[in-house]
């Protein structure tokens, strides 16, 4: 009997820990979303942080070799069109080590319709330090991050949580 408690113990012991892990994880403290000055794949030119101010945004980490950033990219695309006359924008930042031609290329060939910027090292860190993409961050028109999302999330996950902050 001792055995089955122990062992019964152990997993709501385990159940509990990762419950917490995925909420730390998912759940972000509402700060202020890092500010940024960097450059759009496709023109170049400066994109500031402020240029956004007033907007809920999906600012997501990605690179142009990444499946599960590739997968997401139509899903991006569709709540950009869907929301962007509501005062909304997803903002891809690319952690391509291959340059912004590369990216360009990308945002060509899969006709992306939102700003695609190159993302550096100190912006990567200001996020938090994203240590895998595809890393999102779901920011209200405050600009706070209310949400951060590691690794590939289903449109439906992101359209529900879009809605809930723009209501």
């Amino acid at each position: 009997m001792k055995i089955i408690a122990n062992t019964f113990l152990g997993k709501v012991a385990q159940t509990i820990v990762f419950c917490l892990l995925f909420s730390i994880s998912t759940a972000y403290a509402a700060a202020k979303m890092p500010s940024f000055s960097l450059p759009n794949a496709v023109s170049g030119s400066t994109v500031n942080s402020a240029d956004f101010a007033g907007k809920t945004l999906l600012v997501t980490f990605f690179a142009t070799w990444c499946p599960p950033c590739m997968q997401e990219v139509p899903t991006l695309i569709e709540l950009h069109q869907q929301f962007s006359k509501a005062n909304f924008s997803v903002v891809g930042l690319s952690v391509d080590e291959g340059g912004a031609d590369v990216v360009a290329k990308l945002v060509e060939k899969r006709s992306i319709n939102y700003p695609v910027l190159m993302a550096d090292a100190t912006t990567t860190r200001n996020f938090g330090g994203v240590v895998g993409i595809p890393t999102s961050f779901l920011i209200n028109k405050e600009g706070n991050v209310v949400k951060k999302y590691p690794g590939y999330v289903p449109h439906a996950v992101l359209e529900q949580d879009i809605k809930k902050i723009m209501n």
